[in-house]
């Protein structure tokens, strides 16, 4: 069988890109696989402040120019979305949703997260027009105007930090009493005279009026209440689900469906490695998905060498 690639990367933000980095310049053949919009999840944040080295950068920037970097020493580009990882010993087959079969050496699977969706009635038929998981892609449809935001982590509490800047107001409705943020950041949205901050509900229905959302039913957890909150835009930021369901039938998975690693990202499936958030782990930063894919390409050099 003819092998394309000795390093195949599945997924393109920080840890598939700097994967890509390390393995190109070990003068192994590369190839990226994008399912989705290059750069993962940067390109939906509106700001970064903790990475190394650099003090401030919106998340498109950055995931720009990793995606420069990462094809600099000559990683090729392939988008379409992986729809399974056969292994057959020393070559893996990666299946493409449009009939292609690409095979390589080694496979880093890097695909992260994807948002879990609004569990409410009709919230699907109203996704991009009225819900939103993207504020920096859908916030300046909404200048001027109401909107919620459902979730109490950073992503909640920075998207809505972002919306400040376009809309008349922001109301974040949590389900606990506290934020799960970084400290410096629940600072902000407290001292934001454009947040109203909306503790113990959880949404219940969507308020539509001639085909728009007008507003936001919310539950209080406590004593079931349901009360009405005026928006036109719903933003939900409550948390994700790994995106592995190409790799299910490898039995590499957790019971959540994150990838098992060791310290080396090596799976339990010689040459086949996980990267960043797709990655059972306890912290999900940029920075710890960098960390990742430069060791995850390092091991792969190492399995090839051998």
């Amino acid at each position: 069988m003819d092998v394309q690639y000795d390093v195949v990367i599945i997924g393109s933000g920080p840890a598939g890109l700097t994967a890509a980095i390390y393995a190109t310049r070990a003068n192994l053949s590369t190839v990226i696989i994008e399912g989705d919009t290059p750069g993962g999840k940067l390109t939906k944040t509106y700001e970064i402040e903790n990475y190394p080295g650099i003090d401030k950068i919106s998340g498109v920037d950055l995931a720009m120019q990793m995606m420069e970097h990462g094809q600099k020493f000559g990683a090729a580009m392939e988008f379409a979305p992986v729809t399974a990882v056969e292994d057959q010993g020393e070559v893996k087959l990666v299946h493409l949703a449009d009939g292609r079969t690409i095979t390589g050496r080694t496979v880093i699977v890097a695909t992260g997260t994807k948002e879990r969706e609004l569990q409410v009635d009709r919230a699907q038929e109203f996704t991009g027009r009225g819900v939103s998981y993207c504020a920096v892609c859908d916030g300046s449809f909404y200048k001027g105007k109401k909107v919620a935001v459902i979730g109490g982590g950073n992503s909640a509490l920075e998207e809505s930090l972002y919306l400040t800047q376009l809309v008349e107001l922001v109301n974040i409705i949590i389900r606990r009493d506290v934020f799960r943020a970084d400290a410096t950041v629940v600072d902000k949205v407290k001292a934001n005279p454009k947040i109203n901050i909306i503790t113990k509900h959880l949404p219940e229905s969507l308020v539509i009026e001639d085909g728009k959302i007008r507003g936001l039913v919310i539950k209080d957890v406590e004593t079931g209440e349901l009360t009405t909150v005026d928006c036109e835009g719903v933003f939900p930021y409550m948390g994700a689900d790994p995106a592995t369901g190409f790799v299910k039938d490898l039995g590499i998975l957790d019971k959540n469906g994150y990838i098992i690693v060791n310290k080396d990202m090596e799976t339990s499936i010689p040459g086949i490695y996980g990267a960043g958030d797709v990655t059972v782990k306890d912290l999900r930063q940029v920075v710890t998905a960098t960390n990742d894919g430069a060791i995850a390409a390092n091991s792969a050099s190492r399995y090839l060498n051998k």
